[in-house]
């Protein structure tokens, strides 16, 4: 599997795309603000500078896209009307891998400036938008270019399935019963890019610059645990009725596995300290529930009845390229089917959350 190639999110406006089932997303890019206007306040209060560069890497398509990216400038129009600073331009570039959605996105920015432009009614500096597809595991932008980087619920993302995981057999991903090698295999895979991500950026960004990462990770120091696993595990055993029914042949499945990793704290600490370019300033856990409507305005009865559909539909705006990519588009409805009986029946059986690695760093000078 090429992860470039075939890695994105489903596109378009329709049922089932990525921009009409991200609300789960968006809700934790809402749970972290607090630790983004702080590192926003710092970075501008420091530099003030005339121009601000921001780089939101995996930005997907949809309404989520360009979240940050209005936050981030709201808070800097405020801190320039507090200082009676005039306001900065701003640079705006969008990244994700070649495949994603960029029409929708570049469709959506008339909209979004006339939005933006009627809310901050005292006016906002000037506005450039670039679309920057490309892998974030290689370079991306100018040296010393970027002020604030951003990336949510990307960076588990792998740039390949690790090598040497073929005994990973009746599983799709790391689980309780994969071979030692295969959880070994995973985190060095983890390691080698995170490094890597690390390096790339503090040579794009200037001194002093911020960059806030959130993770889809866990508490645990096992690689194994539900926490992280679990949903995969779920989606793995509706593969596994198929191949049982001879739907799927099984060595298909067996030589499938999800390129993603979800680091502890600890060991996104680690690979930070050993890269050695950027000084930690917070590094917190939070955890969401993985429907969505929980503790909203809808029901217990509700949020039961819809908790395996939602969930399913917004794994398959997530995973339905990758599946289609390596069996085909033919057993997509089947597999969502059955994965969303799975998903209803153990939610209401079980506590069913995401846990959320936040880390806010600087670059070093």
């Amino acid at each position: 599997m090429e992860v470039t190639q075939v890695l994105r999110m489903n596109g378009g406006m329709g049922d089932t795309s990525y921009a009409s089932n991200s609300l789960l997303q968006k809700k934790v890019i809402s749970m972290t603000k607090p630790i983004r206007e702080e590192a926003i306040s710092y970075l501008y209060r420091s530099t003030l500078p005339r121009s601000i560069a921001i780089a939101d890497l995996g930005c997907s398509s949809g309404p989520n896209t360009l979240f940050v990216v209005s936050e981030v400038i709201k808070l800097v129009e405020k801190l320039c009307q507090e200082l009676n600073h005039e306001s900065p331009e701003y640079q705006v570039f969008l990244n994700d891998l070649p495949g994603n959605d960029f029409n929708n996105i570049f469709k959506s920015l008339d909209s979004f400036r006339a939005k933006l432009s009627k809310e901050m009614v005292a006016g906002i500096g000037p506005c450039f938008f670039t679309g920057v597809p490309g892998s974030f595991y290689g370079r991306l932008f100018p040296t010393k270019s970027l002020h604030f980087v951003h990336a949510s619920y990307s960076l588990q993302w792998l740039s390949q399935v690790p090598e040497g995981v073929e005994n990973n057999k009746g599983n799709i991903y790391m689980a309780r019963t994969s071979p030692p090698n295969v959880l070994k295999a995973y985190y060095e895979q983890f390691q080698r890019d995170f490094s890597f991500f690390l390096k790339c950026r503090a040579e794009e960004m200037i001194e002093g610059g911020r960059m806030v990462l959130t993770f889809l990770g866990r508490k645990s120091e096992d690689p194994s645990s539900k926490e992280g696993c679990y949903i995969w595990e779920l989606m793995a055993m509706a593969l596994n009725e198929m191949v049982f029914e001879g739907i799927i042949k099984e060595e298909e499945l067996d030589s499938f596995n999800i390129p993603q990793y979800p680091p502890s704290p600890s060991e996104v600490k680690l690979e930070v300290e050993k890269e050695g370019s950027f000084v930690i300033n917070r590094l917190e856990a939070s955890e969401v529930n993985w429907n969505y409507l929980n503790d909203s305005e809808y029901s217990l009865s509700e949020t039961h009845n819809h908790g395996g559909y939602n969930v399913a539909k917004y794994m398959r705006a997530v995973a339905e390229p990758l599946l289609v990519s390596h069996f085909g588009e033919a057993i997509i409805e089947d597999v969502f089917s059955r994965y969303q009986k799975i998903l209803s029946d153990r939610m209401t059986k079980e506590k069913t959350n995401f846990v959320n690695v936040t880390v806010s760093m600087t670059r070093r000078s």
